[in-house]
């Protein structure tokens, strides 16, 4: 009777701890950069003049007391920048924080508030070095805190119920701007003015909505856990150096030269269309790349589409590297891991394909 008795009360509290284990909220760090979201305006009405990352995470965090709510709220100050004045020095003090971060059994989430000027360079990099399951997710606004209707405690309030929720997981870094979820790889910044700024060619992964994320695609690329590249393995506080030309019309050879100049190992080649070069660079280009080794990629600045490889340009021929469909931006971070492994354009052309 006394066994048939314990074995009942046994059961009770299992059931009573799954029950609370369903419950249970999962524990978020936002970890701040600054950023817009982080900014503040002369007044309530400016919304497109103001100055950036002036206000502290505890503040952000007070300031949307409703994301206690959805999971066990801490922040910390991980930088305090405008986001256009990030470095490679930055990006790899973030990844080995966030890395820090993620590897804690106690942590869930990952929420970065991050100006939105370099937000895709700073997720996709993350969603290349850091090797986890957990949702990391990047935040930002297109208004500072002081503005009337200022997006950024909604966006806030997203980001966290995405990273708190355990469907989030495995699907690599994301970005939530807008009540859009979209992946690392492909979000870009679109529109500098309007709330609804960040785009993807290939769409969104889902939306955010109440506090519950829908979703509608996976992103079929290598991110985090099958990634080569790992934070932890990087040395030192730079990387490669790799550098951009964006390409027009009546263009001077006189960039690239001085890139090369620089010591850089690579240049990504902005084209125009499907990466195009003018016929008077190719010349030059080619000497960087056959008497110095300087790596070649072919981007473009085109903002949808993607970059065929031997088309415009031999390719094949001259060695040189397309970038596929990540814009210019992308493919600099690209290359400068890829840098870190190899110096094999075939290789690398390889990582493009992948990555």
């Amino acid at each position: 009777m006394i066994s048939k008795t314990l074995q009942s009360c046994g059961l009770a509290l299992t059931l009573l701890a799954s029950s609370m284990s369903l419950y249970a909220k999962n524990n978020v760090v936002v970890v701040a950069t600054g950023g817009t979201i982080a900014g503040a305006g002369a007044s309530s009405t400016n919304s497109a003049t103001y100055s950036a990352a002036k206000v502290p995470v505890d503040a952000l965090i007070k300031a949307v007391p409703q994301v206690n709510d959805l999971a066990n709220v801490t922040g910390i100050q991980a930088l305090q920048v405008a986001s256009e004045s990030i470095t490679d020095k930055e990006l790899l003090s973030l990844a080995r924080q966030v890395n820090d971060l993620v590897k804690k059994p106690s942590v869930n989430g990952v929420v970065i508030t991050h100006g939105t000027d370099t937000m895709e360079e700073t997720a996709f990099f993350l969603n290349l070095v850091v090797h986890t399951d957990k949702p990391i997710v990047l935040v930002g606004s297109m208004r500072p805190s002081t503005a009337l209707s200022a997006d950024g405690p909604l966006n806030l309030y997203s980001a966290v119920a995405l990273a708190s929720s355990n469907e989030a997981k495995n699907k690599g870094v994301m970005v939530l701007m807008n009540d859009s979820i979209f992946a690392a790889r492909d979000v870009t910044k679109g529109i500098n003015i309007h709330t609804n700024a960040f785009v993807s060619q290939w769409g969104a992964l889902g939306a955010l909505v109440e506090g519950k994320p829908y979703w509608f695609r996976s992103s079929v690329k290598k991110h985090t856990n099958n990634s080569e590249f790992n934070i932890e393995k990087i040395q030192g506080d730079a990387l490669p150096a790799v550098q951009i030309v964006y390409g027009s019309d009546n263009m001077m050879p006189d960039a690239y030269q001085a890139f090369a100049k620089a010591g850089v190992k690579a240049i990504i080649h902005a084209g125009t269309g499907n990466g195009s070069m003018a016929n008077y660079l190719v010349p030059e280009v080619r000497k960087l790349h056959d008497e110095q080794g300087i790596q070649i990629v072919r981007s473009s600045r085109v903002a949808q589409g993607f970059v065929l490889r031997n088309a415009e340009q031999p390719d094949d021929k001259y060695g040189w590297i397309a970038a596929h469909d990540l814009n210019p931006q992308k493919a600099r971070l690209l290359m400068a891991l890829a840098l870190t492994k190899t110096n094999d354009a075939k290789e690398i052309q390889n990582m493009f394909w992948n990555y």
